[in-house]
């Protein structure tokens, strides 16, 4: 494992760690990595009307647009279960395709093992701003 991956994995462990979830009780982080090598963090946010809650990847996006970043080449992804791998939902994936198809997903246990696969895999035959271009 590189030190880059290493370090994001830690910082989606750390994110996880500020979730605020007093409704579900289900922390999740996020830590996407820039082409440039930064790296932006995000936690699920909730919300007493629960549609209003926003996932991590969606924080960890939002807050890399906010800071000027549109390119990125991987994200790590963590919650609570220890027994299992545990994808972003549909609307993330969703969110994450708008910035490009080739991202690596670092799916991460609390003990910081991780599965690697991609956005492809998780998102197949996947809606994207390339499809608005098609008339």
């Amino acid at each position: 494992m590189s030190d880059k991956v290493k370090e994001l994995i830690s910082k989606c462990l750390q994110a996880r760690d500020m979730a605020y979830c007093p409704y579900s009780r289900f922390p999740v982080g996020a830590a996407i990595l820039t082409t440039g090598g930064a790296i932006i963090t995000g936690c699920n946010v909730e919300n007493a009307s629960y549609g209003l809650t926003v996932c991590a990847e969606r924080t960890a996006i939002q807050r890399a647009v906010v800071e000027g970043y549109r390119q990125f080449t991987a994200i790590a992804v963590t919650c609570d279960i220890k027994d299992r791998f545990v994808g972003p939902c549909g609307a993330c994936r969703q969110v994450l395709m708008e910035f490009g198809s080739d991202w690596i997903v670092y799916l991460t246990k609390p003990d910081g093992s991780y599965k690697e696969t991609s956005l492809l895999e998780l998102l197949p035959l996947a809606f994207s701003p390339a499809h608005l271009a098609k008339n």
